[in-house]
């Protein structure tokens, strides 16, 4: 039986002003190649030896951060993967709250192809889930479209809501989403 060592709250706190400091140099800075360990220290008004004690480099920082970032997205979408109800417009839509909320900073990260790559997993994940369940409860057709070509539809519509299009609401990207559900048989 292992006992786990509660973390000191201080070191909770340095992580956390690292985290921001990295996420509001990336708004600032969209290249993540120009945020530094210096330049997040400096935000941080922490010091680079504490920012040691906590990552290897700058990269795991940015690891860390990026994986907690898809760990909510996860959870967002959980509630879409579970529910009953074929065109959940209203859990969509807090889904999208959350990326409005990041928009900035998944602006940034959807020019990186292993983070795109990472989003159309999860809604790829999410269409192969209630598609199955829809195979189950009532049957459907031989025609479907891909599930590839679904996902990049929807991936579609996010990446362009965040960069070209966020005067749009959360609501009407999850209609616009709903939509395309609706025309293209998947759950």
């Amino acid at each position: 039986m292992s006992i786990r060592k509660k973390e000191d709250p201080r070191a909770i706190r340095s992580k956390n002003m690292f985290k921001q400091a990295a996420l509001s140099l990336l708004v600032e800075e969209p290249s993540i190649s120009q945020v530094t360990v210096q330049k997040v220290a400096d935000r941080a008004e922490l010091n680079r030896a504490t920012f040691y004690l906590h990552y290897v480099d700058i990269n795991d920082l940015m690891t860390k951060v990026t994986n907690e970032m898809f760990d909510e997205l996860s959870i967002k979408l959980e509630p879409l993967v579970q529910s009953e109800i074929l065109d959940n417009e209203e859990d969509l839509t807090r889904f999208l709250d959350y990326i409005y909320e990041n928009r900035k900073l998944f602006a940034v990260l959807f020019e990186h192809k292993n983070y795109e790559s990472r989003l159309f997993n999860l809604f790829k994940h999410l269409i192969e889930t209630r598609r199955n369940k829809a195979q189950i409860t009532r049957g459907l057709p031989d025609h479907l479209v891909s599930i590839e070509i679904l996902t990049s539809s929807i991936i579609g519509v996010i990446m362009w809501w965040i960069r070209e299009g966020i005067h749009f609401s959360s609501e009407h990207i999850a209609n616009q989403i709903s939509m395309i559900y609706k025309k293209s048989p998947i759950s």
